[in-house]
């Protein structure tokens, strides 16, 4: 299984939750497919969600994507693959260690990922934007001016011991799928909340946050890949832009 190549499944059209499968596959340099840019590739996710699905030896049947495969293996949920892809791309240190990286990709994943997408759709995911609108501008203001800073304080509290010692990184000396994770989140809210974010990063009570991002985003397989077609772009998924939610001119 170990040389067989990777098959990503994902909504095609937007980053999404499959982008963090996607820059550790890149950034490890693997072999690797993606249904977002087959044709239709839609309908392999499609029927992978689908009700009459029940699984097979592959395993239980996917509720939603990201959904990976790998040889005789199909996992779902993103800090799951991400948890198996660590060690397999060289994306974590090894032993107990891999369980603070993954916790921190958790933590990541809930506040500035998670909640980010709370911020548009905070009544029903099955409403439109505009049928809660009232309740979005409400809930984005909270967001802006109460869990951001407070994610961002706690990931600046967790940089700054290794930025003394000369190390950009979450997490031990090397880079680790948690810094790709933050990474797209930042890059993500950058786009959702760009006025919002401008002003957080001139604060500069967040320095080696946004160092970090500067940090992933310049090395060469990420940059080649942000360069690339099969970097999605940013429209109607996790991270949306709508201006009305943003900090006021």
């Amino acid at each position: 299984m170990s040389n067989s190549p990777y098959h990503l499944i994902y909504w095609p059209g937007i980053p999404g939750r499959g982008e963090f499968i996607r820059l550790a596959l890149e950034e490890a340099g693997a072999e690797y497919t993606d249904t977002a840019h087959q044709k239709d590739g839609i309908n392999t996710v499609l029927s992978l969600v689908n009700e009459n699905n029940k699984g097979d030896k592959s395993g239980p049947p996917p509720f939603a994507p990201p959904i990976l495969e790998h040889g005789d293996l199909r996992l779902s949920q993103t800090p799951n693959i991400l948890l198996y892809l660590g060690p397999r791309l060289g994306l974590t240190p090894g032993g107990d260690a891999d369980y603070h990286v993954h916790s921190l990709a958790l933590t990541a994943l809930d506040g500035l990922s998670n909640e980010p997408h709370d911020t548009h759709h905070p009544v029903a995911v099955e409403l439109h934007y505009e049928d809660q609108l009232k309740e979005s501008k409400r809930r984005a203001e909270s967001y802006r001016t109460n869990r951001l800073p407070k994610f961002l304080g706690y990931f600046e509290r967790v940089l700054a011991p290794q930025s003394a010692e000369g190390r950009p990184w979450l997490y031990g000396g090397e880079l680790t799928y948690a810094d790709l994770v933050l990474f797209q989140c930042i890059d993500g809210l950058k786009f959702a909340f760009p006025r919002a974010m401008a002003r957080l990063e001139k604060s500069r009570e967040y320095s080696n946050v946004f160092k970090l991002w500067e940090a992933v985003k310049n090395r060469p397989r990420i940059k080649e890949y942000l360069a690339s077609d099969r970097r999605q772009k940013y429209s109607q998924g996790i991270y949306r832009h709508y201006p009305e939610l943003d900090d006021a001119e």
